[in-house]
C-alpha cells in the first residue's frame, strides 16, 4: 500500500510541473511557441463568443490577432477529431461549403484557401504563414453547424 501512495505522489508531482510548463499561456487559449502563434481547438472547453464575424466557440481565441509575416498553428485539445478550414465572407456564413477536402491539410498561407486536415485528439495542423493583411474566417468541418468558427485578423 506504501508504494501505491509514493507512486501516485510521483505522478501528482508531475502533473503539476508540467501544468507549469504551460503557465505563460494567456486567459483564454491561444498562445506563442517559438515565434509561432497557437489557436487551441476545444469544443468542450472553449466558451461560446460574440465577435464582429458571429457566434464562436471551439478555437481560443475567438478572434486572433497577428502581424504580416507572422505563423499561426493550430492545436487540438479534444479527445475528438476537428478541423481548422477556411471560410469566405466577412460573416460566418450560414453554410461554409466544405466538402470532404478540408480532411487533408493543405495551403500554407492565409491568403489563399487552406485547411488543417483533421486533427486528432493532440494533433498540431501545419504552420500558416499571415501573408497578407485581412480578415481570415475558419470553422470546423464536424461542428461548423455548432458554432465551431473563429476569425484571424492579420495586421
Amino acid at each position: 500500500m506504501r508504494q501505491n501512495g509514493a507512486v501516485r505522489c510521483v505522478v501528482w508531482l508531475l502533473l503539476v510541473v508540467l501544468a507549469g510548463c504551460t503557465s505563460g499561456a494567456p486567459p483564454g487559449g491561444g498562445g506563442t511557441v517559438s515565434g509561432t502563434t497557437l489557436i487551441d481547438v476545444s469544443l468542450s472547453s472553449s466558451p461560446v463568443t460574440s465577435t464582429p464575424y458571429g457566434t464562436s466557440t471551439g478555437y481560443a481565441p475567438a478572434v486572433t490577432m497577428v502581424s504580416v509575416g507572422a505563423s499561426v498553428q493550430f492545436v487540438n485539445h479534444d479527445s475528438f477529431a476537428h478541423t481548422a478550414t477556411s471560410v469566405t465572407g466577412t460573416t460566418f456564413p450560414a453554410d461554409p461549403g466544405f466538402t470532404s477536402s478540408a480532411l487533408t491539410a493543405s495551403g500554407t498561407r492565409l491568403s489563399t484557401g487552406w485547411t488543417s486536415g483533421s486533427l486528432g485528439p493532440g494533433a498540431a495542423s501545419p504552420v500558416l504563414l499571415a501573408d497578407t493583411a485581412g480578415t481570415y474566417l475558419f470553422g470546423c468541418f464536424y461542428h461548423y453547424g455548432g458554432g465551431m468558427r473563429g476569425a484571424i485578423v492579420v495586421h
